[in-house]
């Protein structure tokens, strides 16, 4: 874990293959480590996107990979403690102030003290037609899909970050260690 001392804000933003935004809300800087980069967001934080707002529900960090298909968000109790977000590779504006990332629908829950399960096929074949994801996109993304199901695994044959790295940056930004 590399701690970085400048804990700028960064602007998350996220949005559908259409062009709307599914989600925008600020994040503080945590850290990097072999995983990608670690931002964590606190309960309460205003999220906004085309279908209206909403305040954050619970204290989070989130771990942005490098030149991967998706996100990680792991939430502090009671919230999930997994949840992944199938996405196109997520790009950083020129100084690193400003995430932006494509949602491909399809997400890896991993309910606290759950087995990992895919959510949202159904939205996915929606929006596939009705926004013409390209085949490679589809592929990607189903690809993607079945290898955050594997590696968010609790049976002890879960990779990193999903089996217990993301403790210590949750608990960094939350609070004491978390119990596995």
């Amino acid at each position: 874990m590399r701690v970085i001392a400048d804990r700028r804000s960064v602007l998350v933003e996220v949005r559908k293959y259409d062009g709307a935004l599914s989600g925008r809300w600020t994040a503080g800087r945590l850290g990097q480590d072999e995983h990608g980069v670690w931002l964590g967001t606190a309960q309460g934080v205003p999220v906004q996107s085309d279908a209206g707002g909403w305040p954050n529900r619970f204290p989070h960090v989130m771990v942005i990979p490098r030149g991967q298909w998706w996100i990680a968000t792991f939430c502090a109790d009671p919230g999930p403690e997994l949840y992944g977000d199938i996405c196109t590779v997520p790009e950083w504006n020129a100084d690193r102030t400003v995430l932006h990332a494509v949602d491909l629908d399809l997400d890896v829950v991993r309910p606290r003290g759950g087995t990992a399960y895919s959510k949202d096929e159904d939205e996915f074949a929606e929006h596939r037609v009705r926004f013409g994801y390209p085949d490679h996109v589809v592929a990607r993304a189903r690809q993607t899909c079945h290898w955050l199901m594997a590696a968010a695994r609790r049976d002890g044959h879960g990779a990193e970050p999903f089996a217990s790295a993301y403790r210590d940056w949750l608990s960094l930004f939350v609070g004491p260690p978390l119990l596995p």
